[in-house]
């Protein structure tokens, strides 16, 4: 008889947090995209100059990044701490009272739908084997073995925060000085679309209306830029 699981296929947690990370990856391309988009062609509307494009995009890039790695870190760092006081908590109780804890397991696969015999005869052999990852799994849906890194979230955020924002500055950097911001525009708003439907279909939601989202906003975002930056131009001039 063939094994049900497949040595190196994900599941269950595993897979969760591994989508959860392209995912973030995803959102995170979308916020250089978007970020820097609106500052160079908010400068653009300004003037044409291009070591002032240059510099106005790379300073977005590295800020952005940083700011993002440095976002990310701290939100995976809270969470990996609230992981590791639930396991100690949890192998505090198994050591302080181990049969609660084994009615609990009990409860918790009788509530399942397996019958009250069954229940108690796998609660008592995963707890014979491995009580504390028996309980973290089954109860908090953790792995001990396999918490949040903060290091791997922030550095995937700053990475894909830099390769979204590179579209935005090579789109308004190479082109003839009139094209630039057509340029910008048409290359960030596609850009924006393929994020939204990448997006929407790792969560399982409507791809056409993600992409719309997103057009629509980046869209707002570079009128409104480009806008204060011709008027703000035109005042200095």
């Amino acid at each position: 008889m063939a094994d049900a699981t497949h040595p190196g296929e994900p599941h269950g947690a595993s897979l969760g947090q591994r989508l959860n990370w392209l995912r973030a990856g995803v959102l995170g391309a979308n916020d250089g995209i978007v970020s820097v988009a609106s500052l160079v062609v908010g400068v653009a509307g300004a003037t044409t100059d291009t070591p002032a494009l240059l510099l106005a995009g790379v300073a977005g890039l590295v800020g952005g990044a940083i700011s993002m790695a440095l976002g990310e870190y701290v939100s995976v760092s809270s969470q990996r701490d609230s992981e590791r006081a639930l396991i100690a908590k949890e192998r505090r109780e198994l050591a302080e009272m181990p049969e609660a804890e084994f009615e609990e397991l009990t409860e918790l696969y009788r509530a399942r739908g397996l019958s009250d015999d069954t229940a108690r005869q796998v609660a008592r052999e995963l707890t014979d084997h491995d009580a504390l990852s028996a309980h973290l799994e089954v109860e908090l849906h953790l792995d001990a073995d396999d918490l949040v890194n903060p290091w791997h979230a922030a550095v995937s955020s700053a990475i894909s925060f830099t390769l979204g924002a590179l579209l935005p500055l090579l789109a308004i950097l190479l082109p003839p000085p009139e094209w630039r911001v057509p340029v910008t525009f048409i290359a960030v708003l596609v850009a924006l679309a393929l994020t939204g439907s990448v997006s929407a279909q790792l969560g399982g939601a409507s791809k056409g209306r993600a992409a719309v989202r997103l057009v629509i906003g980046g869209a707002i975002a570079l009128v409104a830029t480009w806008a204060i930056g011709t008027l703000l131009g035109t005042t200095v001039v």
